[in-house]
């Protein structure tokens, strides 16, 4: 059998390195995690769509089916047990997981969602007022592409202005492969007793926010949801709610960029909606999720997995995956007629925070470009530096030019 690969692999983005696996090793691989722990990935549409949408019946979400954690095999203080551990979204199967999302899901319902486009446009358009006028380079990672969404899924969870940087602080830690254990550990200590605070102030004080939402929902019918159960839905909604479309928006930005033919068919079809998804494809800001666990023995491809195992989804090397999207799948074509792509999952853990997200970056997009008509990079695109991460991907900073 194969050596297993290593992945992160130093000094090359994570999107990178899994598309080269997929191009080098094919639909399924062995690899190597930080801390030397052995796992899979699965690269391939094919397989990708395979594992996601056999969700609860093959595979699952909760870390208890997942061996090597549980039987002493993994130390405790294994960085990424703060990101797959927890009672949340993404750690439940079957009807604990739908319970938890049918609570959540009252935030992102698409009529709830559109309702939000008013006041997305107008933070959209203070942050464009607040661009600095200067005739050298702009940060739009700093000035825009991040602010927007930290702003946008604080406010509708009732975060306090004047404490929504620490939530944007802590959770890009937490995604940081290069986080040290230690810092990793204090980091959720640090938001997770931060964020029970907040819980009990929202007790005392409600607003017309999700949190009271959720809070009012347990008050009324306390066998839906425990205190800790409402404690991680916050952790991973608040994390998982601005972080991923911070970078998409960068991305897509990067992308349109890098393409003047792109982006004039943009500004001239007015076709944002579709730049926004072909980003999704294949510029995804979610370069992978973590993980599935086989609850039996399963043939994926050409191997067979074993119970209990942790596969990681690669859903960056889907998206460009040629097999689906043929021969030039990795190039950025708005205009492209194509299937339909996994970037925001499938299955029963399809991302609900997906109208969102993409309401949130079109409208991004389009004003950007529309109060910005001469805005470029003020570097060339390979010398864009991205966060180091197994999960999401973006530019650290985008420099860019206004005018």
């Amino acid at each position: 059998m194969a050596t297993p690969l290593q992945i992160p692999v130093p000094s090359e983005r994570t999107s990178e390195t899994i598309r080269r696996y997929h191009n080098q090793r094919g639909p399924i691989l062995r690899i190597e995690l930080p801390g030397q722990v052995p796992a899979w990935l699965v690269t391939s549409y094919e397989l990708v769509n395979e594992v996601l949408t056999n969700d609860g019946t093959l595979f699952s979400k909760d870390p208890g089916n997942f061996t090597a954690l549980n039987d002493g095999t993994i130390p405790a203080d294994w960085p990424l047990r703060q990101l797959i551990e927890g009672e949340h979204l993404l750690t439940k199967d079957g009807a604990d997981h739908r319970r938890l999302r049918g609570l959540v899901n009252r935030a992102f319902t698409p009529a709830r969602v559109q309702g939000l486009a008013p006041r997305i446009q107008q933070i959209t358009d203070e942050l464009l007022d607040r661009m600095p006028d200067q005739d050298d380079a702009v940060d739009l990672v700093r000035f825009f592409s991040e602010p927007l969404p930290v702003m946008v899924i604080c406010e509708l969870f009732g975060v306090p202005h004047d404490e929504q940087q620490q939530i944007r602080d802590w959770s890009h830690t937490l995604l940081q492969h290069t986080t040290s254990p230690e810092e990793m550990l204090a980091t959720n200590a640090g938001m997770l007793g931060y964020l029970a605070a907040f819980i009990e102030r929202k007790r005392d004080d409600s607003g017309d926010d999700l949190t009271t939402g959720l809070i009012r929902a347990q008050e009324d019918d306390g066998d839906r949801l425990s205190d800790s159960e409402m404690l991680w839905i916050l952790w991973l909604v608040l994390i998982a709610g601005h972080e991923t479309t911070v970078h998409l928006i960068a991305n897509t930005v990067c992308a349109l960029c890098s393409d003047p033919e792109q982006l004039a068919f943009a500004r001239a079809k007015n076709a944002w909606e579709q730049v926004v998804e072909e980003a999704l494809r294949s510029r995804n800001s979610v370069v992978s999720v973590l993980f599935r666990y086989p609850l039996r023995d399963v043939r994926l491809g050409e191997v067979t997995v074993g119970a209990g195992q942790p596969i990681m989804v690669g859903l960056c090397s889907a998206g460009t995956d040629r097999d689906r999207f043929g021969g030039e799948a990795g190039r950025f074509d708005a205009a492209r007629e194509s299937a339909a792509h996994l970037g925001f999952g499938r299955g029963p853990h399809f991302c609900l925070g997906a109208p969102l997200a993409r309401l949130e970056a079109r409208i991004a997009l389009a004003s950007l470009f529309g109060r910005f008509p001469d805005l470029r990079l003020a570097v060339q695109p390979g010398e864009v530096s991205y966060t180091s991460s197994l999960i999401t991907e973006g530019p650290r900073a985008l420099p860019v030019f206004l005018r």
